[in-house]
């Protein structure tokens, strides 16, 4: 590892282009600041800057190993933004699935944030409700099996899912019936209910299907549906805009095709202290909700 105080140096003279306006941030001094990246070029045995006339101009050498810095520090900006509530002041934590996140949640954000323009909004993916642990929220929207270990947790939605995939893929292979799936590739994806429960509720029981494919987020599932490649079992809620724009279908258009589940929970943090901002986002969210 490069001595760490060096780094800091070096990437405070790059965001200024200067050895001085870096110190000046800092708090050192500018013979410091150029003490510290001589440091780093010895250890990296390449030269970062060319001096001129109080200016640092970046080599070719110090532009890449700038580049790679600059992410590397906002990576651990984001990882101690994430654990310390001390660094959140004034922001809004939202913790979310990261489809729910991507599909539903973050396209309507900017309605919230036009309501409310003076609240400040980061909002965090959870890989499983089980992250809630280690994870500083205000808010945090579950999915699955309701949060075990949270004391606040209370139902959000119900949502329904149904077989869906491209129109050109439903005529080429004729789709009509859920037993006529066994033409089909399955895709899977981590949602609330599996292909095999949803084919023994809706009387198919067993089925061999033509192919199967695993991926490990509805974004992937979705997108694979849209590009052909098979049948998906997804939420009208995640694939809403592909299913308003055609580019997804329901072959199986009767109710009886369709399963709901309640698989989205509200989860308060412990402690119970509820905010101005938590209570504006949650009616927010409640309306947003019930018009989608």
């Amino acid at each position: 590892m490069p001595p760490l105080k060096a780094l800091l140096a070096f990437e405070a003279a790059c965001r200024h282009g200067s050895f001085s306006q870096g110190a000046t941030e800092l708090g050192v001094t500018p013979s410091a600041v150029s003490h510290q990246i001589q440091q780093l070029e010895d250890f990296l045995g390449a030269t970062l800057f060319q001096r001129r006339a109080g200016r640092a101009v970046l080599t070719d050498a110090g532009r890449r190993y700038a580049h790679e810095i600059e992410h590397a520090l906002g990576v651990i900006r984001q990882a101690t933004e994430l654990v310390a509530p001390q660094s959140q002041s004034g922001h809004l934590v939202i913790a979310a699935g990261p489809s729910f996140a991507a599909k539903w949640l973050q396209p309507r954000l900017p309605d919230f944030l036009r309501a409310h323009p003076s609240i400040r909004v980061r909002l965090s993916t959870i890989s499983s409700a089980a992250d809630l642990e280690d994870t500083r929220f205000d808010l945090a929207i579950a999915y699955g099996a309701p949060p075990a270990g949270q004391p606040h947790v209370e139902p959000l939605l119900v949502e329904r899912l149904r077989p869906l995939c491209s129109p050109e893929l439903a005529a080429r292979i004729d789709l009509r019936t859920p037993h006529d799936l066994a033409r089909a590739t399955l895709i899977h994806s981590v949602n609330a209910f599996t292909w095999a429960e949803y084919l023994r509720q809706v009387g198919v029981g067993q089925l061999h299907a033509g192919n199967e494919l695993w991926l490990d987020r509805s974004t992937m599932a979705i997108e694979a549906a849209v590009s052909g490649l098979g049948v998906v079992l997804e939420s009208e809620l995640l694939a809403a805009q592909e299913l308003s724009d055609g580019r997804l279908v329901a072959p199986f258009g009767d109710q009886a095709s369709a399963v709901e589940r309640t698989s989205y929970f509200l989860v308060r943090p412990r402690g119970g202290r509820v905010g101005r901002q938590t209570v504006a986002f949650e009616k927010w969210l409640r309306t947003a909700i019930a018009s989608s």
